[in-house]
């Protein structure tokens, strides 16, 4: 079986979103552009659809219309390996987006992310349910995750 390739619908941004993503993350690159054809109900010659790949996940942006947006019910995760990372995600993310609860955020084309240092499940689900208390309560005061001050409020 192939990989999944994730398709994101995008109202006539979909050029402009891949290469924003592939500047924001490494080992990445923009693809193959297909425009619409004449007759068609895109804009002929204009992008209708442009694949993109993010750290060898593969990705397909479709220039669809106004017809769907994106919420929170879909999100992806970016698993950082310390809070230098975290932080560059962060700052990337939410240039012309918003921030969110919990280390969500919504960048400027509406689609959710949650940067997600290293250690963080792990203070959440600790073996003693006080620390985990303590982690869960100081995370939920935060937008951008501080690992550092979870690991301070986890330990009381």
């Amino acid at each position: 079986m192939k990989p999944f390739t994730t398709s994101l619908w995008f109202d006539g941004k979909a050029g402009e979103a891949a290469q924003f993503y592939c500047s924001v993350f490494e080992n990445s690159k923009l693809g193959k552009v297909t425009p619409y054809p004449e007759g068609s109900k895109g804009e002929a010659g204009k992008p209708m659809t442009v694949e993109f790949e993010l750290n060898g996940q593969k990705f397909v942006g479709i220039n669809g219309g106004p017809q769907f947006t994106f919420d929170e019910a879909i999100s992806f995760q970016i698993h950082c390996a310390d809070q230098a990372e975290a932080d560059h995600y962060w700052a990337r993310l939410t240039e012309g987006g918003e921030e969110g609860p919990c280390g969500w955020l919504k960048d400027r084309f509406g689609l959710s992310w949650q940067v997600v240092p290293d250690g963080l499940m792990e203070l959440l689900s600790d073996s003693d349910p006080a620390r985990a208390a303590r982690a869960s309560a100081a995370m939920m005061e935060m937008t951008k995750i501080d690992i550092d001050k979870i690991r301070i409020a986890a330990a009381g």
